[in-house]
C-alpha cells in the first residue's frame, strides 16, 4: 500500500466514523506533499495530541484559552516522527489541559469509546486511544501524567506506554506537571508500541529533563529470549474496588505468564494508600505554577472590554479555564501557600521519595511487576462527571509508576461480559523498557486479545 493511498484511507475512515467518535479536533493539511524516504514511519499516518505543538495548524490543549493558538515549532517527538517518515494526519481530543481521566472535560466535547458510545474512552489521551482502537489511524501520541496514557489504552482495547520519565523530551509538550508529564505511544501492538519508540526516544538538549541514555533497538530486541522471567504481583493492588471481571481477567493473565514459564512472586508496595494524595497535591502544585502564563496577556484568550488590568486576568482565566482546570489551580494553589507548603505539598514530596523505594525494593525481587491498569472497565459518560473523587480513583493503579519515574505499559488482556476491554498493566525499573516490552510481546504471542476490535471498525 503506497503512502498516499494509506494516508487517504485514514483521512478518509476520519471523516467516515469519527462524527460518531469525536477523536480528531481537527485533521491536518492533507494536500501537503508526502516525501519519499525509508524511514520507520515511511509515509504511515499518525494522530498526535492536541497538547503536543505542531507547527501546522492550532494547538489547542482541549481549551478555550488556546482556542486559536498557534505553535511556531513542532514538538521534538513531532520532529522525530516527520524525519521517520510519518505523516501526522490528526490532532486529537483530550481532557482540557491533561487534567481529567475521561475526556468529558475537552472544551469542545467528549469523546466516545468505540466500544460502546455511550461510555468514556478514559482520559486524558482519550482521542488518541480511542482513534487507534477505532483503526481510523495505526498509531498516534498521547501524554501521560498520571496514567492518561495507559488508562485511555485499557479502556479503549489498545496498547499504551508511559516512558521512564527523561527517556522522551518534553519540548513542546504544553506543560501540566512538569515532574511527571511524559509523551508515550499507543498503538495496537506491542510491535506498533517498539517501533514508535524507536522514532521519539532520545536525548534532547531542549529538555533539561531529557536523560543522557542510549536508545537501544527495542524492535530487535522484541524477538529476543527474554530468559526466564520473574513477575512480582504487588499485593495492594487486588483489594477493595476491583472489579471483579477485571480480577478475573488479570489473574487468567498471570496464569498464562505461568504456562510460558515465568515465576510469580508477591510483592508489597506498602506505601500505595497515599498514591491518589500524594500525587493530587504534587500534579496540582506543579500545575497551578505553570499554568499561571495563561492570563490574557502573554498567552491564550484575553477577555473583551476589561475594567482595570485586575480584571484582564480575572476574566480572562475565568472565562478561558473550564471547571476542572480552575478546581485544580485553587487545589494546587493552596497547598503551596504560605502555612501550607510544609504540611502538604513538603510532606508529599517525602511520600513520592517512599513511594519510589517501594518500587526498588520490589524490583530487587524481580523483573517485571504486574497488576490491572483500571479498576473498572469503561464507565457511562456523565457517571462520575459530579464526582471528582470517583474520577481521581480511576487512576489508583497508574499514578504511583508516575510518581516513580519508572516505564509502564497498558495492554489487552481480555473482555467484560458487555464486551468492554479489560487493560493489564506491566511495570519495569527506570529505562526497563527493553524488558518491560519484549514481556509484553511474549504475552501478546500467546494469546489473541490484542487483535479484537470494536463493533465500529465493521461499519
Amino acid at each position: 500500500m503506497s503512502a498516499v493511498d494509506q494516508v487517504t484511507a485514514a483521512l478518509d475512515r476520519i471523516k467516515r466514523l469519527d462524527p460518531q467518535l469525536k477523536c480528531i479536533l481537527r485533521t491536518q493539511d492533507a494536500a501537503a506533499p508526502i516525501k519519499s524516504g525509508d524511514g520507520l514511519l515511511q509515509g504511515v499516518p499518525i494522530a498526535i495530541k492536541d497538547n503536543i505543538c505542531t507547527h501546522d495548524g492550532i494547538t489547542t490543549c482541549g481549551s478555550k484559552m488556546l482556542a486559536n493558538y498557534r505553535s511556531p515549532y513542532d514538538a521534538h517527538v513531532v520532529e522525530r516522527l516527520r524525519a521517520a517518515g510519518a505523516v501526522i494526519v490528526a490532532k486529537t481530543n483530550c481532557d482540557e489541559f491533561a487534567m481529567g481521566s475521561s475526556t468529558e472535560h475537552s472544551a469542545f466535547f467528549p469523546t466516545r469509546n468505540p466500544w460502546n458510545p455511550e461510555c468514556v474512552p478514559g482520559g486524558t489521551s482519550g482521542g488518541s486511544a480511542a482513534a487507534v482502537a477505532a483503526r481510523l489511524v495505526p498509531y498516534a501520541l498521547g501524554s501521560d501524567t498520571g496514567g492518561s496514557v495507559r488508562q485511555p489504552a485499557a479502556l479503549c482495547g489498545v496498547c499504551g506506554l508511559k516512558p521512564t520519565y527523561g527517556r522522551v523530551s518534553r519540548y513542546g509538550l504544553v506543560a501540566h506537571a512538569s515532574s511527571l508529564d511524559q509523551i508515550g505511544p499507543i498503538a495496537t501492538d506491542v510491535r506498533g508500541i517498539a517501533r514508535m519508540l524507536q522514532v521519539i526516544a532520545g536525548h534532547d538538549p531542549r529538555d533539561s529533563t531529557s536523560a543522557h541514555e542510549p536508545v537501544p533497538d527495542y524492535l530487535a530486541a522484541l524477538d529476543q529470549s527474554t530468559g526466564k522471567l520473574c513477575i512480582g504481583v504487588p499485593r495492594e493492588y487486588f483489594g477493595d474496588g476491583l472489579d471483579p471481571e477485571i480480577r478475573r481477567a488479570v489473574e487468567a493473565a498471570i496464569e498464562t505468564y505461568k504456562s510460558l514459564g515465568a515465576t510469580i512472586r508477591e510483592v508489597s508496595l506498602p506505601h500505595s494508600k497515599y498514591t491518589i494524595a500524594c500525587y493530587y497535591i504534587i500534579s496540582t502544585a506543579e500545575a497551578s505554577s505553570n499554568l499561571a502564563r495563561f492570563d490574557g496577556v502573554r498567552y491564550g484568550h484575553r477577555t473583551a472590554n476589561p475594567r482595570d488590568y485586575i480584571d484582564v486576568y480575572s476574566s480572562s482565566r475565568a472565562e478561558g479555564f473550564g471547571p476542572e482546570v480552575k478546581r485544580r489551580i485553587m487545589l494546587g494553589t493552596y497547598a503551596l501557600s504560605s502555612g501550607y507548603y510544609d504540611a502538604y505539598y513538603s510532606k508529599a514530596l517525602k511520600v513520592r521519595t517512599l513511594i519510589k523505594r517501594d518500587f526498588n525494593e520490589a524490583f530487587s525481587q524481580c523483573d517485571i511487576l504486574l497488576s490491572p491498569t483500571s479498576p473498572t472497565p469503561a464507565f457511562k459518560i456523565g457517571e462520575k462527571s459530579d464526582d471528582p473523587l470517583a474520577m481521581y480513583l480511576a487512576d489508583i493503579y497508574t499514578t504511583s509508576i508516575s510518581l516513580a519515574g519508572i516505564p509502564a505499559i497498558s495492554i489487552p488482556c481480555g473482555l467484560t461480559a458487555s464486551r468492554l476491554p479489560i487493560g493489564l498493566q506491566l511495570m519495569a525499573t527506570h529505562f526497563g523498557e527493553v524488558r518491560l516490552l519484549q514481556a509484553a510481546h511474549q504475552y501478546q504471542s500467546a494469546t489473541a486479545f490484542h487483535t479484537a476490535t470494536p463493533p465500529v471498525c465493521a461499519e
